[in-house]
């Protein structure tokens, strides 16, 4: 197919804005994009993060998603992708969250990584990022995606902020030193049930070289991670889908645990 025009991007921003706006997920929209095409589908991406800005949001950090070679296969993909993360996405530990902001979420357990300290290098080493860590904290995202029943592929989910939504941070924050990112597990459960367990090896390995990848990439970009940004560093263990109602606790060995509660339905009893 041929290359999308400039007025092929803005349309597909467009469009990924107005199902937001209005609660009706759009369709897929690699038929625009090409379904590998990631340097449009980054395009997208920006005008979306542009306008944000333009409405006065304000950006934090980053997530990292496809850290899961099972997930990079499944979309033909062999590198992870990146979305950005605003204040207004951030939601205290049990704090209610209001389903009508979602369309369709999803959760996952992560370990967050806050820097100290910019990361403006084309290449860094993992003692660079070391060194940049202020302290980790456990977190559960909630992703998902303006894009009807999820049928995504790789240029869908980029475009759409790496299918992002909201996202949870633990309240206890544990240095570097402290926790052991490669044999940590995971259990996320909700009353009392695992739903989803992982640990810090099923996230390229090492949460360390998901953001190691993400700072080369940022920083290649010519917008690089600065100090006090938060990094999700992507999912320990499978998503798990929200209903209204559920609440979902993280528990991160050697980080403690954090909680997203889901309001009920209006008019259902609690």
């Amino acid at each position: 197919m041929s290359h999308p025009t400039p007025s092929d991007l803005h349309a597909a921003a467009l469009q990924l804005r107005s199902a937001a706006a209005s609660a009706q997920p759009c369709p897929p929209l690699r038929s625009v994009l090409g379904e590998h095409n990631i340097d449009a589908a980054y395009a997208v991406q920006t005008l979306n993060i542009q306008y944000a800005l333009e409405q006065g949001r304000r950006l934090v950090g980053s997530k990292i998603g496809l850290t899961s070679h099972a997930v990079q296969q499944q979309l033909g993909v062999t590198q992870p992708d990146f979305g950005h993360l605003f204040a207004d996405m951030a939601i205290a530990d049990g704090e209610e969250i209001d389903s009508r902001r979602l369309l369709q979420p999803k959760v996952e357990a992560e370990i967050a990584l806050v820097l100290g300290r910019d990361l403006p290098h084309a290449k860094h080493t993992l003692a660079d990022l070391i060194s940049a860590v202020d302290y980790l904290l456990p977190a559960i995202e909630v992703v998902d995606s303006r894009i009807a029943g999820w049928d995504i592929r790789i240029s869908d989910t980029i475009a759409d902020n790496a299918s992002s939504g909201l996202f949870v941070l633990g309240n206890r924050p544990v240095l570097l030193r402290d926790a052991d990112l490669t044999g940590c597990g995971m259990v996320l459960e909700s009353q009392g049930e695992p739903l989803s367990v992982g640990g810090g090896a099923a996230c390229l390995g090492n949460p360390l070289l998901a953001a190691l990848w993400l700072a080369d990439t940022l920083a290649q970009r010519g917008h690089p991670l600065r100090a006090g940004d938060i990094v999700l560093s992507g999912a320990l263990g499978p998503m798990v889908p929200v209903r209204a109602g559920d609440v979902f606790t993280a528990r991160i060995q050697g980080l403690g645990q954090v909680s997203a509660r889901f309001a009920p339905q209006q008019g259902a009893h609690q």
